[in-house]
């Protein structure tokens, strides 16, 4: 990326250079197109104009357009890059941003896939980008893993199928790498995104009463899927085990 700057000096103008590409002066290429020049009389006449190149790496022009996005919003972040053997992650962090993150990190997701177009339009070889916020990530990992344990031990111990409301692919693996754990049951996704959703079944026959009759006093649908005890009624409402602590942004999971 080049960008031709003017200011009264060149110190000036370099200055505008490096917050423009938002890194140190020793990041960037300078090439001087015009100095100011001074009078017989010791008067400045002119401007400084310099040529400013900068070759942004991927991550770093995805973290750029994060910024932009939030200045746009009048937040100020700063943004951390961590690379690694996949691509890179870049933690955003700042005043007040979990609000505008919410429970369910909906607007992380939608950053997260802007930011990876933008970066992978240079060229047609992808780099993964992935988006974080203060450790929010991990926190709803651990949140969708106790969920997960939670629906997985139910459905064992009562038989009945139930499907999880929608999720993104991410957590949606995280549900299954849960399951694969619990004996008894499976799971599987079903549905198009962006409402696709999780199946969590038993692999055991259904227990019977002393009479011989199956033990099913719930209503199910044509496929056998649990409704009246749903994903909705059950686990929507909040309980202590959700809590993930005293700072109230995360208090339960709202999926």
């Amino acid at each position: 990326m080049t960008k031709t700057f003017t200011a009264p000096t060149i110190d000036e103008a370099k200055a505008l250079a490096e917050a423009e590409f938002g890194v140190s002066q020793e990041q960037i290429q300078f090439v001087v197109l015009e100095e100011p020049k001074k009078s017989l009389f010791g008067k400045i006449k002119g401007e400084a104009k310099i040529e400013a190149t900068f070759e942004e790496s991927k991550p770093q022009l995805a973290a750029r357009y994060i910024k932009n996005v939030f200045s746009k919003m009048g937040y100020e972040v700063s943004i951390d890059i961590k690379e690694n053997v996949d691509g890179a992650v870049l933690d955003i962090s700042g005043d007040n941003v979990e609000e505008i993150i919410g429970k369910k990190g909906e607007v992380l997701d939608s950053l997260q896939y802007l930011s990876s177009l933008v970066c992978n339009r240079i060229d047609r070889e992808y780099y993964r980008i992935s988006t974080d916020c203060n450790g929010f990530r991990e926190r709803r990992k651990a949140q969708l893993e106790r969920l997960a344990r939670k629906i997985g031990n139910n459905v064992k111990r009562n038989g009945r199928t139930t499907a999880l409301e929608p999720m993104n692919p991410y957590e949606r693996r995280i549900i299954h790498s849960v399951i694969t754990d619990i004996e008894g049951v499976t799971s599987h996704s079903k549905g198009e995104d962006p409402y696709r959703k999780v199946i969590i079944s038993s692999t055991e026959k259904k227990r019977y009463d002393n009479r011989g009759r199956k033990n099913n006093r719930r209503s199910y649908n044509k496929k056998g899927y649990d409704i009246v005890s749903s994903f909705e009624k059950e686990y929507k409402k909040p309980k202590p085990e959700d809590e993930m602590g005293s700072s109230g942004l995360y208090t339960k999971i709202d999926l």
